[in-house]
């Protein structure tokens, strides 16, 4: 059973979501050959001060 974890900032709409689960679901199942209910995606919103690149937060 495929589990995809996605973090990624806030500020995504439910509709681009919903869409984003079904690609990867989609792409998911014709790489591995698995059916469609074997996938589970969890999709994380991080806070830009919560995350940084190369010693930089992103909120700055």
């Amino acid at each position: 059973m495929p589990m995809i974890n996605v973090q990624m900032f806030e500020g995504r709409t439910l509709d681009q979501r919903r869409k984003l689960a079904k690609e990867l679901t989609d792409a998911t199942c014709r790489a591995l050959g698995c059916t469609p209910d074997a996938v589970q995606i969890i999709l994380t919103d991080i806070k830009k001060e919560n995350w940084a690149e190369a010693g930089k937060l992103f909120s700055d």
